[in-house]
């Protein structure tokens, strides 16, 4: 394999590359390795439904771990202790609409969203690969190893998909369309093996995220103990220092000594590779072939709107305080700042750090957690992000989702340890906002102790169904699997039409 730039750096998916740069990742060896499907037919007819196109872009925040509906947008105050547990709830400034006590920022931008509170599906596992991608099942294997042939791919390589086929010859977007913060998804954490979900799928690992690195330090040490595993260190989702930053590091780290002369003469060593290779561009056609993959590392690695996209110097004090200085904080001003860039997809996941089994993971220490990181951290960031881009005018032209994989169990467990919450995928809560998302709504209705859907059960297809309509794709598009069968962009899935402006 021929490098073309630096040094050898390990990726989830066991490839090595210097973040966006091998020939043989990005060129040589194509979509044709993995099997990848290679066409991807466009629907004839648009949806009818309002609202399809509507967002120019999509902010996907992701926490990882799965939060508790009854703490965070469906509390049961009326329940029994057991269920209700040690939070309350505060009234928001949408009439009728209580959310849990520790969203005090949230409470007051309410009108600004869409809740789902009937979102349902049956499997109780930290199915990350269900909930954002189109798979019509997961099982445990299939969690766990982020390659099996069966993945569906990530929403974002969907969207990504879809638009390089409407995209003109040649076209290189100023920013990657599927870019993803704040580092390899499950990779800076010990204790279990990778999980699945942000992924090409079967459309091979050409279509992966672009994923950042994060260069920082955390202010706030944490002590974590799990199965007889002990973590101690900083913690940076409870806090980062200032000049923290995230990086593409052929983008926003180019040395100096690599000037764009230098870039030009290597892409004329890329020519002459492929041009001693006679045949290989006919195996690979435009939908993720190797033209295109090259021309997406040298713009990205020349573009100046990117870099600058990276540049959290350039926002003030006030607004980066908006969000929060922590770890997802100051990674969703920065997706913030790439879809102003012209980014179209990018996705900031809240991660597990140090010891798997965190996150928003709550099996113990369930009230600790929240109270301490978990609900600050989220109500300020998500607030602050609805509100900035509000103000810039964006929001109507910008879709935020908060996804995550299932809820938490009604009934605590472990209340003399601080409680605990389990796996409960039977009934959960999700939120919507901007790009042809209604304001002040809420879609469907949980029972008295937030077990089961009462009224407009929710699939996390659905969801994801809603997504690509407002991003103005159809989600009964059609694209091939490895084995060359037409299959839906989203199959039995419907517009959630209730959430739609």
């Amino acid at each position: 394999m021929i490098r073309v730039l630096g040094g050898p750096k390990r990726l989830c998916d066991g490839m090595t590359r210097r973040d966006l740069m091998h020939v043989g990742a990005l060129g040589l060896l194509g979509l044709g390795a993995g099997g990848s499907a290679r066409s991807a037919i466009a629907a004839e007819s648009a949806s009818r439904l309002p609202g399809f196109g509507r967002a120019k872009s999509c902010i996907l925040l992701y926490l990882y771990g799965a939060p508790s509906q009854i703490e965070t947008f469906d509390p049961k105050p009326d329940a029994p202790y057991e269920v209700r547990g040690d939070l309350g709830t505060i009234p928001s400034n949408v009439p009728g609409l209580a959310i849990g006590e520790g969203f005090p920022r949230m409470a007051k931008v309410m009108d600004r969203v869409t809740v789902l509170r009937s979102v349902t599906h049956p499997y109780p596992i930290h199915g990350v690969a269900f909930a954002t991608t189109a798979t019509p099942r997961i099982e445990l294997p299939m969690e766990l190893n982020p390659r099996d042939a069966a993945h569906w791919p990530y929403i974002g390589s969907a969207v990504d998909a879809m638009d390089r086929l409407q995209a003109p010859e040649g076209f290189v977007p100023p920013v990657p369309r599927n870019i993803a913060l704040p580092w390899a998804f499950s990779t800076q954490r010990t204790g279990e093996v990778a999980r699945a979900g942000p992924y090409g799928g079967f459309l091979g690992p050409s279509f992966d995220p672009v994923w950042t690195e994060f260069q920082g330090q955390g202010t706030v040490t944490a002590r974590k103990t799990l199965a007889g595993k002990d973590w101690e260190g900083p913690e940076p989702y409870r806090g980062i220092t200032p000049d923290s930053r995230f990086r593409l590091a052929e983008v926003t780290g180019r040395p100096p000594e690599l000037t764009l002369d230098r870039l030009d003469r290597r892409r004329s060593l890329l020519q002459q590779i492929e041009q001693a290779r006679p045949g290989l561009d006919a195996t690979l056609d435009r939908f993720g072939g190797v033209a295109d993959q090259r021309s997406m590392a040298f713009g990205m690695m020349q573009s100046g709107r990117l870099a600058r996209a990276f540049d959290l110097s350039e926002e003030s004090d006030v607004t980066r305080d908006l969000y929060g200085m922590t770890l997802f904080g100051q990674a969703s001003l920065t997706a913030r700042r790439l879809v102003e860039a012209g980014g179209r997809f990018v996705s900031v996941f809240w991660d597990e750090y140090g010891l798997a089994g965190y996150g928003w993971d709550t099996h113990w220490d369930h009230y600790p957690r929240m109270k301490d990181e978990l609900l600050p951290g989220l109500d300020q960031t998500l607030s602050g992000l609805l509100l900035d881009l509000d103000q810039r005018g964006l929001l109507d032209e910008t879709l935020v989702v908060v996804l995550s994989e299932h809820g938490r169990t009604p009934r605590i467990s472990n209340i003399a340890g601080g409680g605990g919450r389990d796996h409960w995928s039977r009934c959960y809560s999700l939120l919507m906002a901007g790009g042809g998302i209604a304001r002040g709504q809420v879609v469907g209705k949980s029972d008295r102790i937030a077990s089961d859907p009462v009224d407009r059960p929710i699939s996390p297809k659905d969801v994801l169904a809603t997504i690509v309509h407002l991003l103005g794709i159809d989600p009964s598009s059609e694209w091939h699997d490895r084995q060359g069968r037409p299959l839906p962009l989203v199959p039995e899935a419907s517009v959630i039409a209730e959430a739609l402006a």
